[in-house]
């Protein structure tokens, strides 16, 4: 008897056992399910969808002419004192004073000299110049391809080397009438505010031009989920919760794209963070 009872307590310990293991197991099991169901929704930088203004672009470039430009051959023994080069007039201004007649600026412009050999001009000449670029003139090739998109009033961007960070804006002031057959191009000069006179006549400008210029929906690129050929971004609802919605997109401009289908204006969408989420969650939006 004392063997079989032994057995029977054994028994009942063992059992004992495997509850308190079991309850132990459910009761942390539940705890952590608490305390994960618990957890904050994620924080997500949102964007609202607005309007901005897209448009494509030709690239290209042009030396710098001035708008307006004269020379004058003088004789040195002729000058009754030296000539101020580099010198900003206005149209009026005595540019040289000479024994046999004064030199009047017939526009406003600076004053400067133009680099001819002395075997050409005589060491007893000089050339003066006076150039009027407040405006700049840029005579550009642009491929036959953009012939229907081409025209007069176009926006243009120029940028001069000496100052990369500084955009200087001009539009197109005319355009060929034909194609020219050996570069295959068309002709289109363009006019440059230069008030600041920084870009010199002479100098090599990079060009943009701009035409299809629209204001159209605009999300940035970096909210964009790529699945095979197809666009998504997450969009965030009413309630906070995400869904995963399919655009259609045209051009990129600026880190941003033009939305064709898909979204409406003042849409809130995801614009950073996409990675750790999944359509249906909750999330909690920062503007930014």
């Amino acid at each position: 008897m004392k063997k079989s009872k032994k057995v029977t307590i054994g028994i009942l310990i063992f059992f004992i056992a495997i509850a308190v293991v079991i309850g132990g197991r459910t009761a942390i099991g539940k705890h952590f399910k608490k305390k994960f169901s618990k957890r904050p929704p994620p924080g997500v930088i949102v964007e609202i969808v607005k309007e901005k203004n897209f448009s494509q672009t030709i690239e290209s470039y042009c030396t710098a002419l001035s708008s307006q430009t004269v020379s004058f051959k003088i004789k040195k023994s002729e000058l009754i004192e030296p000539i101020s080069l580099g010198k900003q007039v206005k149209k009026g201004d005595i540019i040289a004073k000479l024994s046999t007649e004064n030199i009047i600026a017939p526009f406003s412009g600076k004053t400067g000299t133009r680099g001819i050999s002395s075997s050409t001009l005589g060491t007893n000449s000089i050339m003066l110049t006076l150039d009027d670029s407040q405006k700049i003139l840029c005579d550009l090739q642009i491929p036959e391809i953009y012939a229907s998109v081409l025209k007069k009033g176009l926006k243009v961007n120029a940028k001069f080397l000496a100052y990369k960070e500084k955009g200087y804006e001009g539009i197109i002031e005319s355009v060929a009438s034909r194609i020219d057959a050996q570069t295959r191009s068309i002709l289109a000069r363009a006019k440059i505010d230069n008030k600041d006179l920084e870009i010199l006549p002479g100098s090599l400008l990079d060009i943009k031009l701009f035409y299809n210029e629209k204001e159209a929906l605009s999300i940035a690129d970096t909210s964009i989920i790529f699945e095979e050929e197809k666009k998504f971004i997450y969009k965030v609802l009413a309630n906070n919760k995400i869904d995963k919605i399919e655009i259609v997109t045209g051009i990129r401009k600026d880190g941003n794209l033009e939305v064709l289908e898909g979204l409406q204006e003042n849409d809130r969408i995801v614009k950073e963070g996409l990675s750790r989420l999944n359509k249906g969650m909750t999330v909690k939006p920062i503007n930014k």
